[in-house]
């Protein structure tokens, strides 16, 4: 961990996935004294069936904005467009540079496994561009330089909590967001265009329940719980020592390690 106040970065696909999936973490290590950081790489630009790509795109940044603030959270512009998540060199050194700027001690990511690949390629942008930050004749884009520090990387549940072939996803550690759903569903209200495209493309018959059902959905498999959000610890190889974990560190009670999870890991070198 970094000396001074804790840093948390979410780097996400799309606005509203950060809301949907780790507002509740987010809002309890604000609450809890770290500087937290949001970025939707998208500009959401196909989230619409009644606004142009370009209206549309510079509504959900208002909309992202809004959230962000309400969260009292640092927010970066998007870098592509919907379908444009790409896992490349160019994409790698712009997630690079912001990681590199943050310095973030932990990183929020999408789960390796979703329902859609932007969400997939938007993790595997962030987990190389965390790998990246130490190595001196890396360039990123912009150049920002290289610094030495840990970095622990935790992989947030995918949407419907099941993988692309529809098994169940189990968490390593769940955090009890039962006092934060409200501010949570509060941000996620903010981004009022996506009501009407959820309802149309993908079935969500209201934008605000759904979320509030996968939260509740998360505190019956933690067994513990109301609300919950699920996360797996990524591998500390290249990013930090294997007994760090600074979430649990910052939120005590409020995050439950699950043991079973764990000792079905077996044992790290």
């Amino acid at each position: 961990m970094s000396s001074g106040k804790l840093t948390a970065l979410a780097i996400v696909a799309h606005p509203d996935d950060i809301e949907f999936h780790m507002a509740g973490t987010l809002l309890l290590l604000k609450d809890a004294g770290a500087d937290i950081h949001f970025w939707n790489l998208a500009n959401g630009c196909y989230g619409s069936v009644t606004q142009s790509r370009e209206e549309i795109a510079r509504i959900r940044w208002e909309e992202a904005q809004d959230s962000a603030r309400e969260a009292g959270a640092q927010i970066y512009p998007p870098i592509c467009d919907d379908l444009g998540i790409l896992y490349e060199p160019k994409r790698i050194a712009q997630v690079a540079a912001v990681i590199r700027q943050v310095k973030p001690d932990i990183l929020l990511v999408h789960s390796p496994e979703d329902y859609m690949e932007d969400h997939m390629n938007a993790c595997r942008l962030a987990v190389t561009g965390a790998f990246v930050r130490g190595m001196p004749n890396y360039e990123t884009l912009p150049p920002v330089p290289h610094y030495d520090g840990d970095i622990t990387i935790y992989h947030a549940m995918p949407h419907g909590l099941r993988d692309p072939l529809r098994k169940r996803v189990r968490a390593g550690q769940w955090i009890d967001i039962s006092s934060m759903i409200e501010r949570k569903r509060s941000m996620l209200a903010k981004h009022r265009s996506q009501k009407e495209w959820l309802d149309f493309s993908q079935g969500m018959d209201s934008y605000l329940v759904s979320m509030v059902e996968m939260a509740e959905q998360s505190g019956l498999l933690s067994g513990r719980f109301v609300y919950a959000e699920g996360w797996r610890r990524h591998s500390h190889l290249g990013y930090a020592p294997n007994d760090v974990d600074p979430l649990s560190e910052a939120l005590g009670e409020k995050c439950w390690v699950d043991p079973e999870y764990e000792q079905s890991l077996g044992q790290f070198i």
